[in-house]
């Protein structure tokens, strides 16, 4: 299920941001205009097998990556709940270095966060150089629950100037201007909206709820978040036209096939780095001394 970068990006970046609607995004999609000779049942399989192989190109990635210590990479999962979101860092991950990956899921903010500004507490995340970080959930949040729920902005403790009508636009400038410094010091953004359908939520569940074994994932809040459905598909709306930058593009990745949200967002992320087209350091000819000499004491038992 091999697609070549280029396609990816014609396919699933937002590259209009101005015209950027949920609605032309299908979270069904499962290789039209690409694997229309295949059946679903052919392409799920190629897609699984994709996955796994795409495990070992990027961990070869990550140890590219980590070896240069130049850049880092910052994925960002934003989605409505039962998109996937864990799946994908479960599945997508499975093959890389723990040690040069972190994962940082965000939840209500604390005392201390409301006492900064709202991007302080995922500046103190970020991933270092040579790493790769994944928020589950992000600054976004701060534009996407907050604008449904009005009431926590109302709750925070911000400056008269900070609640009026510009503070949506306020913070978008924020979120671009904070993303661009980062690009520009050598963070690689990838950001993804997992595009689930309300049908396919639905289904999800209710696919929780009937099995003992996933019970522990739902929660009474997941179904009134729900009753805001069109509420939030405008507020990503707004993000997707006021946040999609050529710096830090948005990835709208169909997502009510799991095995299809899983292949691309992995063959996204690889692709990516290899983009970056790094080279492990040289080894200089002192260094090579050093290493001649290592290698002709433990040859000889002298070590």
């Amino acid at each position: 299920m091999e697609v070549k970068y280029k396609t990816l990006k014609n396919l699933f970046q937002v590259r209009h941001p101005k015209q950027a609607r949920l609605k032309n995004h299908d979270p069904a999609w499962a290789g039209k205009g690409v694997f229309q000779e295949l059946r679903k049942s052919e392409l799920k399989a190629r897609a699984t097998t994709f996955l796994e192989n795409n495990r070992a190109a990027l961990a070869e990635a990550q140890d590219r990556l980590y070896a240069t210590d130049m850049y880092s990479v910052l994925i960002v999962l934003q989605a409505m709940d039962a998109a996937g979101k864990d799946g994908i860092i479960k599945h997508v991950m499975a093959g890389v270095n723990p040690q040069g990956c972190q994962v940082f899921s965000f939840k209500k903010p604390s005392d201390e966060e409301l006492d900064h500004n709202f991007l302080w507490r995922y500046m103190r995340c970020l991933p270092e150089r040579g790493r790769i970080g994944i928020f589950n959930r992000s600054y976004f949040e701060d534009v996407l629950i907050v604008r449904v729920h009005p009431e926590i902005l109302a709750s925070q403790r911000l400056p008269k100037g900070s609640k009026g009508r510009k503070v949506w636009e306020q913070r978008y400038d924020d979120i671009n201007r904070f993303e661009r410094h980062l690009v520009r010091n050598g963070t690689v953004i990838l950001k993804f909206f997992l595009n689930v359908s309300r049908k396919e939520q639905k289904r999800r569940f209710l696919d929780r709820l009937n099995d003992p074994a996933k019970q522990w994932k739902f929660s009474p809040a997941d179904l009134k978040e729900r009753g805001h459905w069109d509420a939030y598909q405008e507020a990503v709306n707004h993000v997707l036209r006021n946040t999609s930058t050529p710096w830090a593009p948005w990835w709208v990745i169909p997502a009510d096939h799991k095995w299809i949200s899983r292949a691309l967002v992995g063959g996204i992320i690889t692709q990516s780095i290899q983009q970056l087209r790094l080279k492990r350091p040289t080894i200089l000819p002192d260094q090579q001394r050093l290493i001649a000499r290592a290698k002709r004491e433990l040859e000889a038992g002298r070590a």
